[in-house]
């Protein structure tokens, strides 16, 4: 069988476009190991799905100043002897084309404890390191803005804007489902 030139020039191009593409997609953690950096080992794990109705989704997305794209959300509840711990979310959002996972863990009082990156498919350099976190922790979540504080990173400034919003819904979240409800 015979293939045609064009075919096989196109084919080649294909190929040497694939070799010279870097691939920079990076899973650092699974499942399993972000929920051991969460929790710890040996604690219990449990899942919690939570269905906002009309106003509480209005609730969230106000506070979270943003859009959401889903009406569940699911956080892990992690346990010591039926004493909470943390809570836990694992959000992903696009940067600029590619997508981040991150790992959110709230203190059982609803305040950001860490933030890990489960997997960043963006350039390396765009991702936020580990120091730039900490200026988030024990922050409520009207003060997660770059406009109140929180310093960005020259370079990764899309990177700082998803996790930004990550952080922020899951903090509008807890609020508004959670911690509102242990409220009396």
């Amino acid at each position: 069988m015979r293939v045609p030139m064009c075919n096989v020039a196109v084919l080649g191009a294909l190929l040497f476009i694939m070799s010279v593409t870097p691939s920079w997609a990076t899973v650092f953690y699974s499942k399993e190991e972000a929920m051991v950096l969460a929790f710890g080992e040996g604690a219990k794990i449990e899942m919690l799905s939570l269905f906002p109705d009309e106003q509480q989704l209005a609730q969230i997305e106000q506070l979270a100043k943003v859009k959401l794209d889903s009406g569940m959300f699911t956080f892990y509840v992690g346990k010591n002897n039926d004493t909470v711990t943390a809570y836990a979310a694992i959000e992903s959002i696009t940067v600029r084309t590619k997508p981040e996972t991150l790992l959110i863990v709230l203190t059982p009082d609803g305040h950001l404890r860490n933030v890990y990156t489960l997997a960043f498919h963006e350039p390396p350099e765009y991702q936020p390191p580990e120091r730039w976190f900490e200026q988030l922790y024990q922050r409520n979540v009207e003060d997660l803005e770059f406009n109140k504080g929180v310093d960005g990173i020259s370079g990764a400034t899309l990177s700082t804007r998803a996790s930004l919003t990550s952080i922020r819904k899951v903090m509008a979240i807890y609020r508004v489902m959670m911690h509102e409800k242990k409220e009396p």
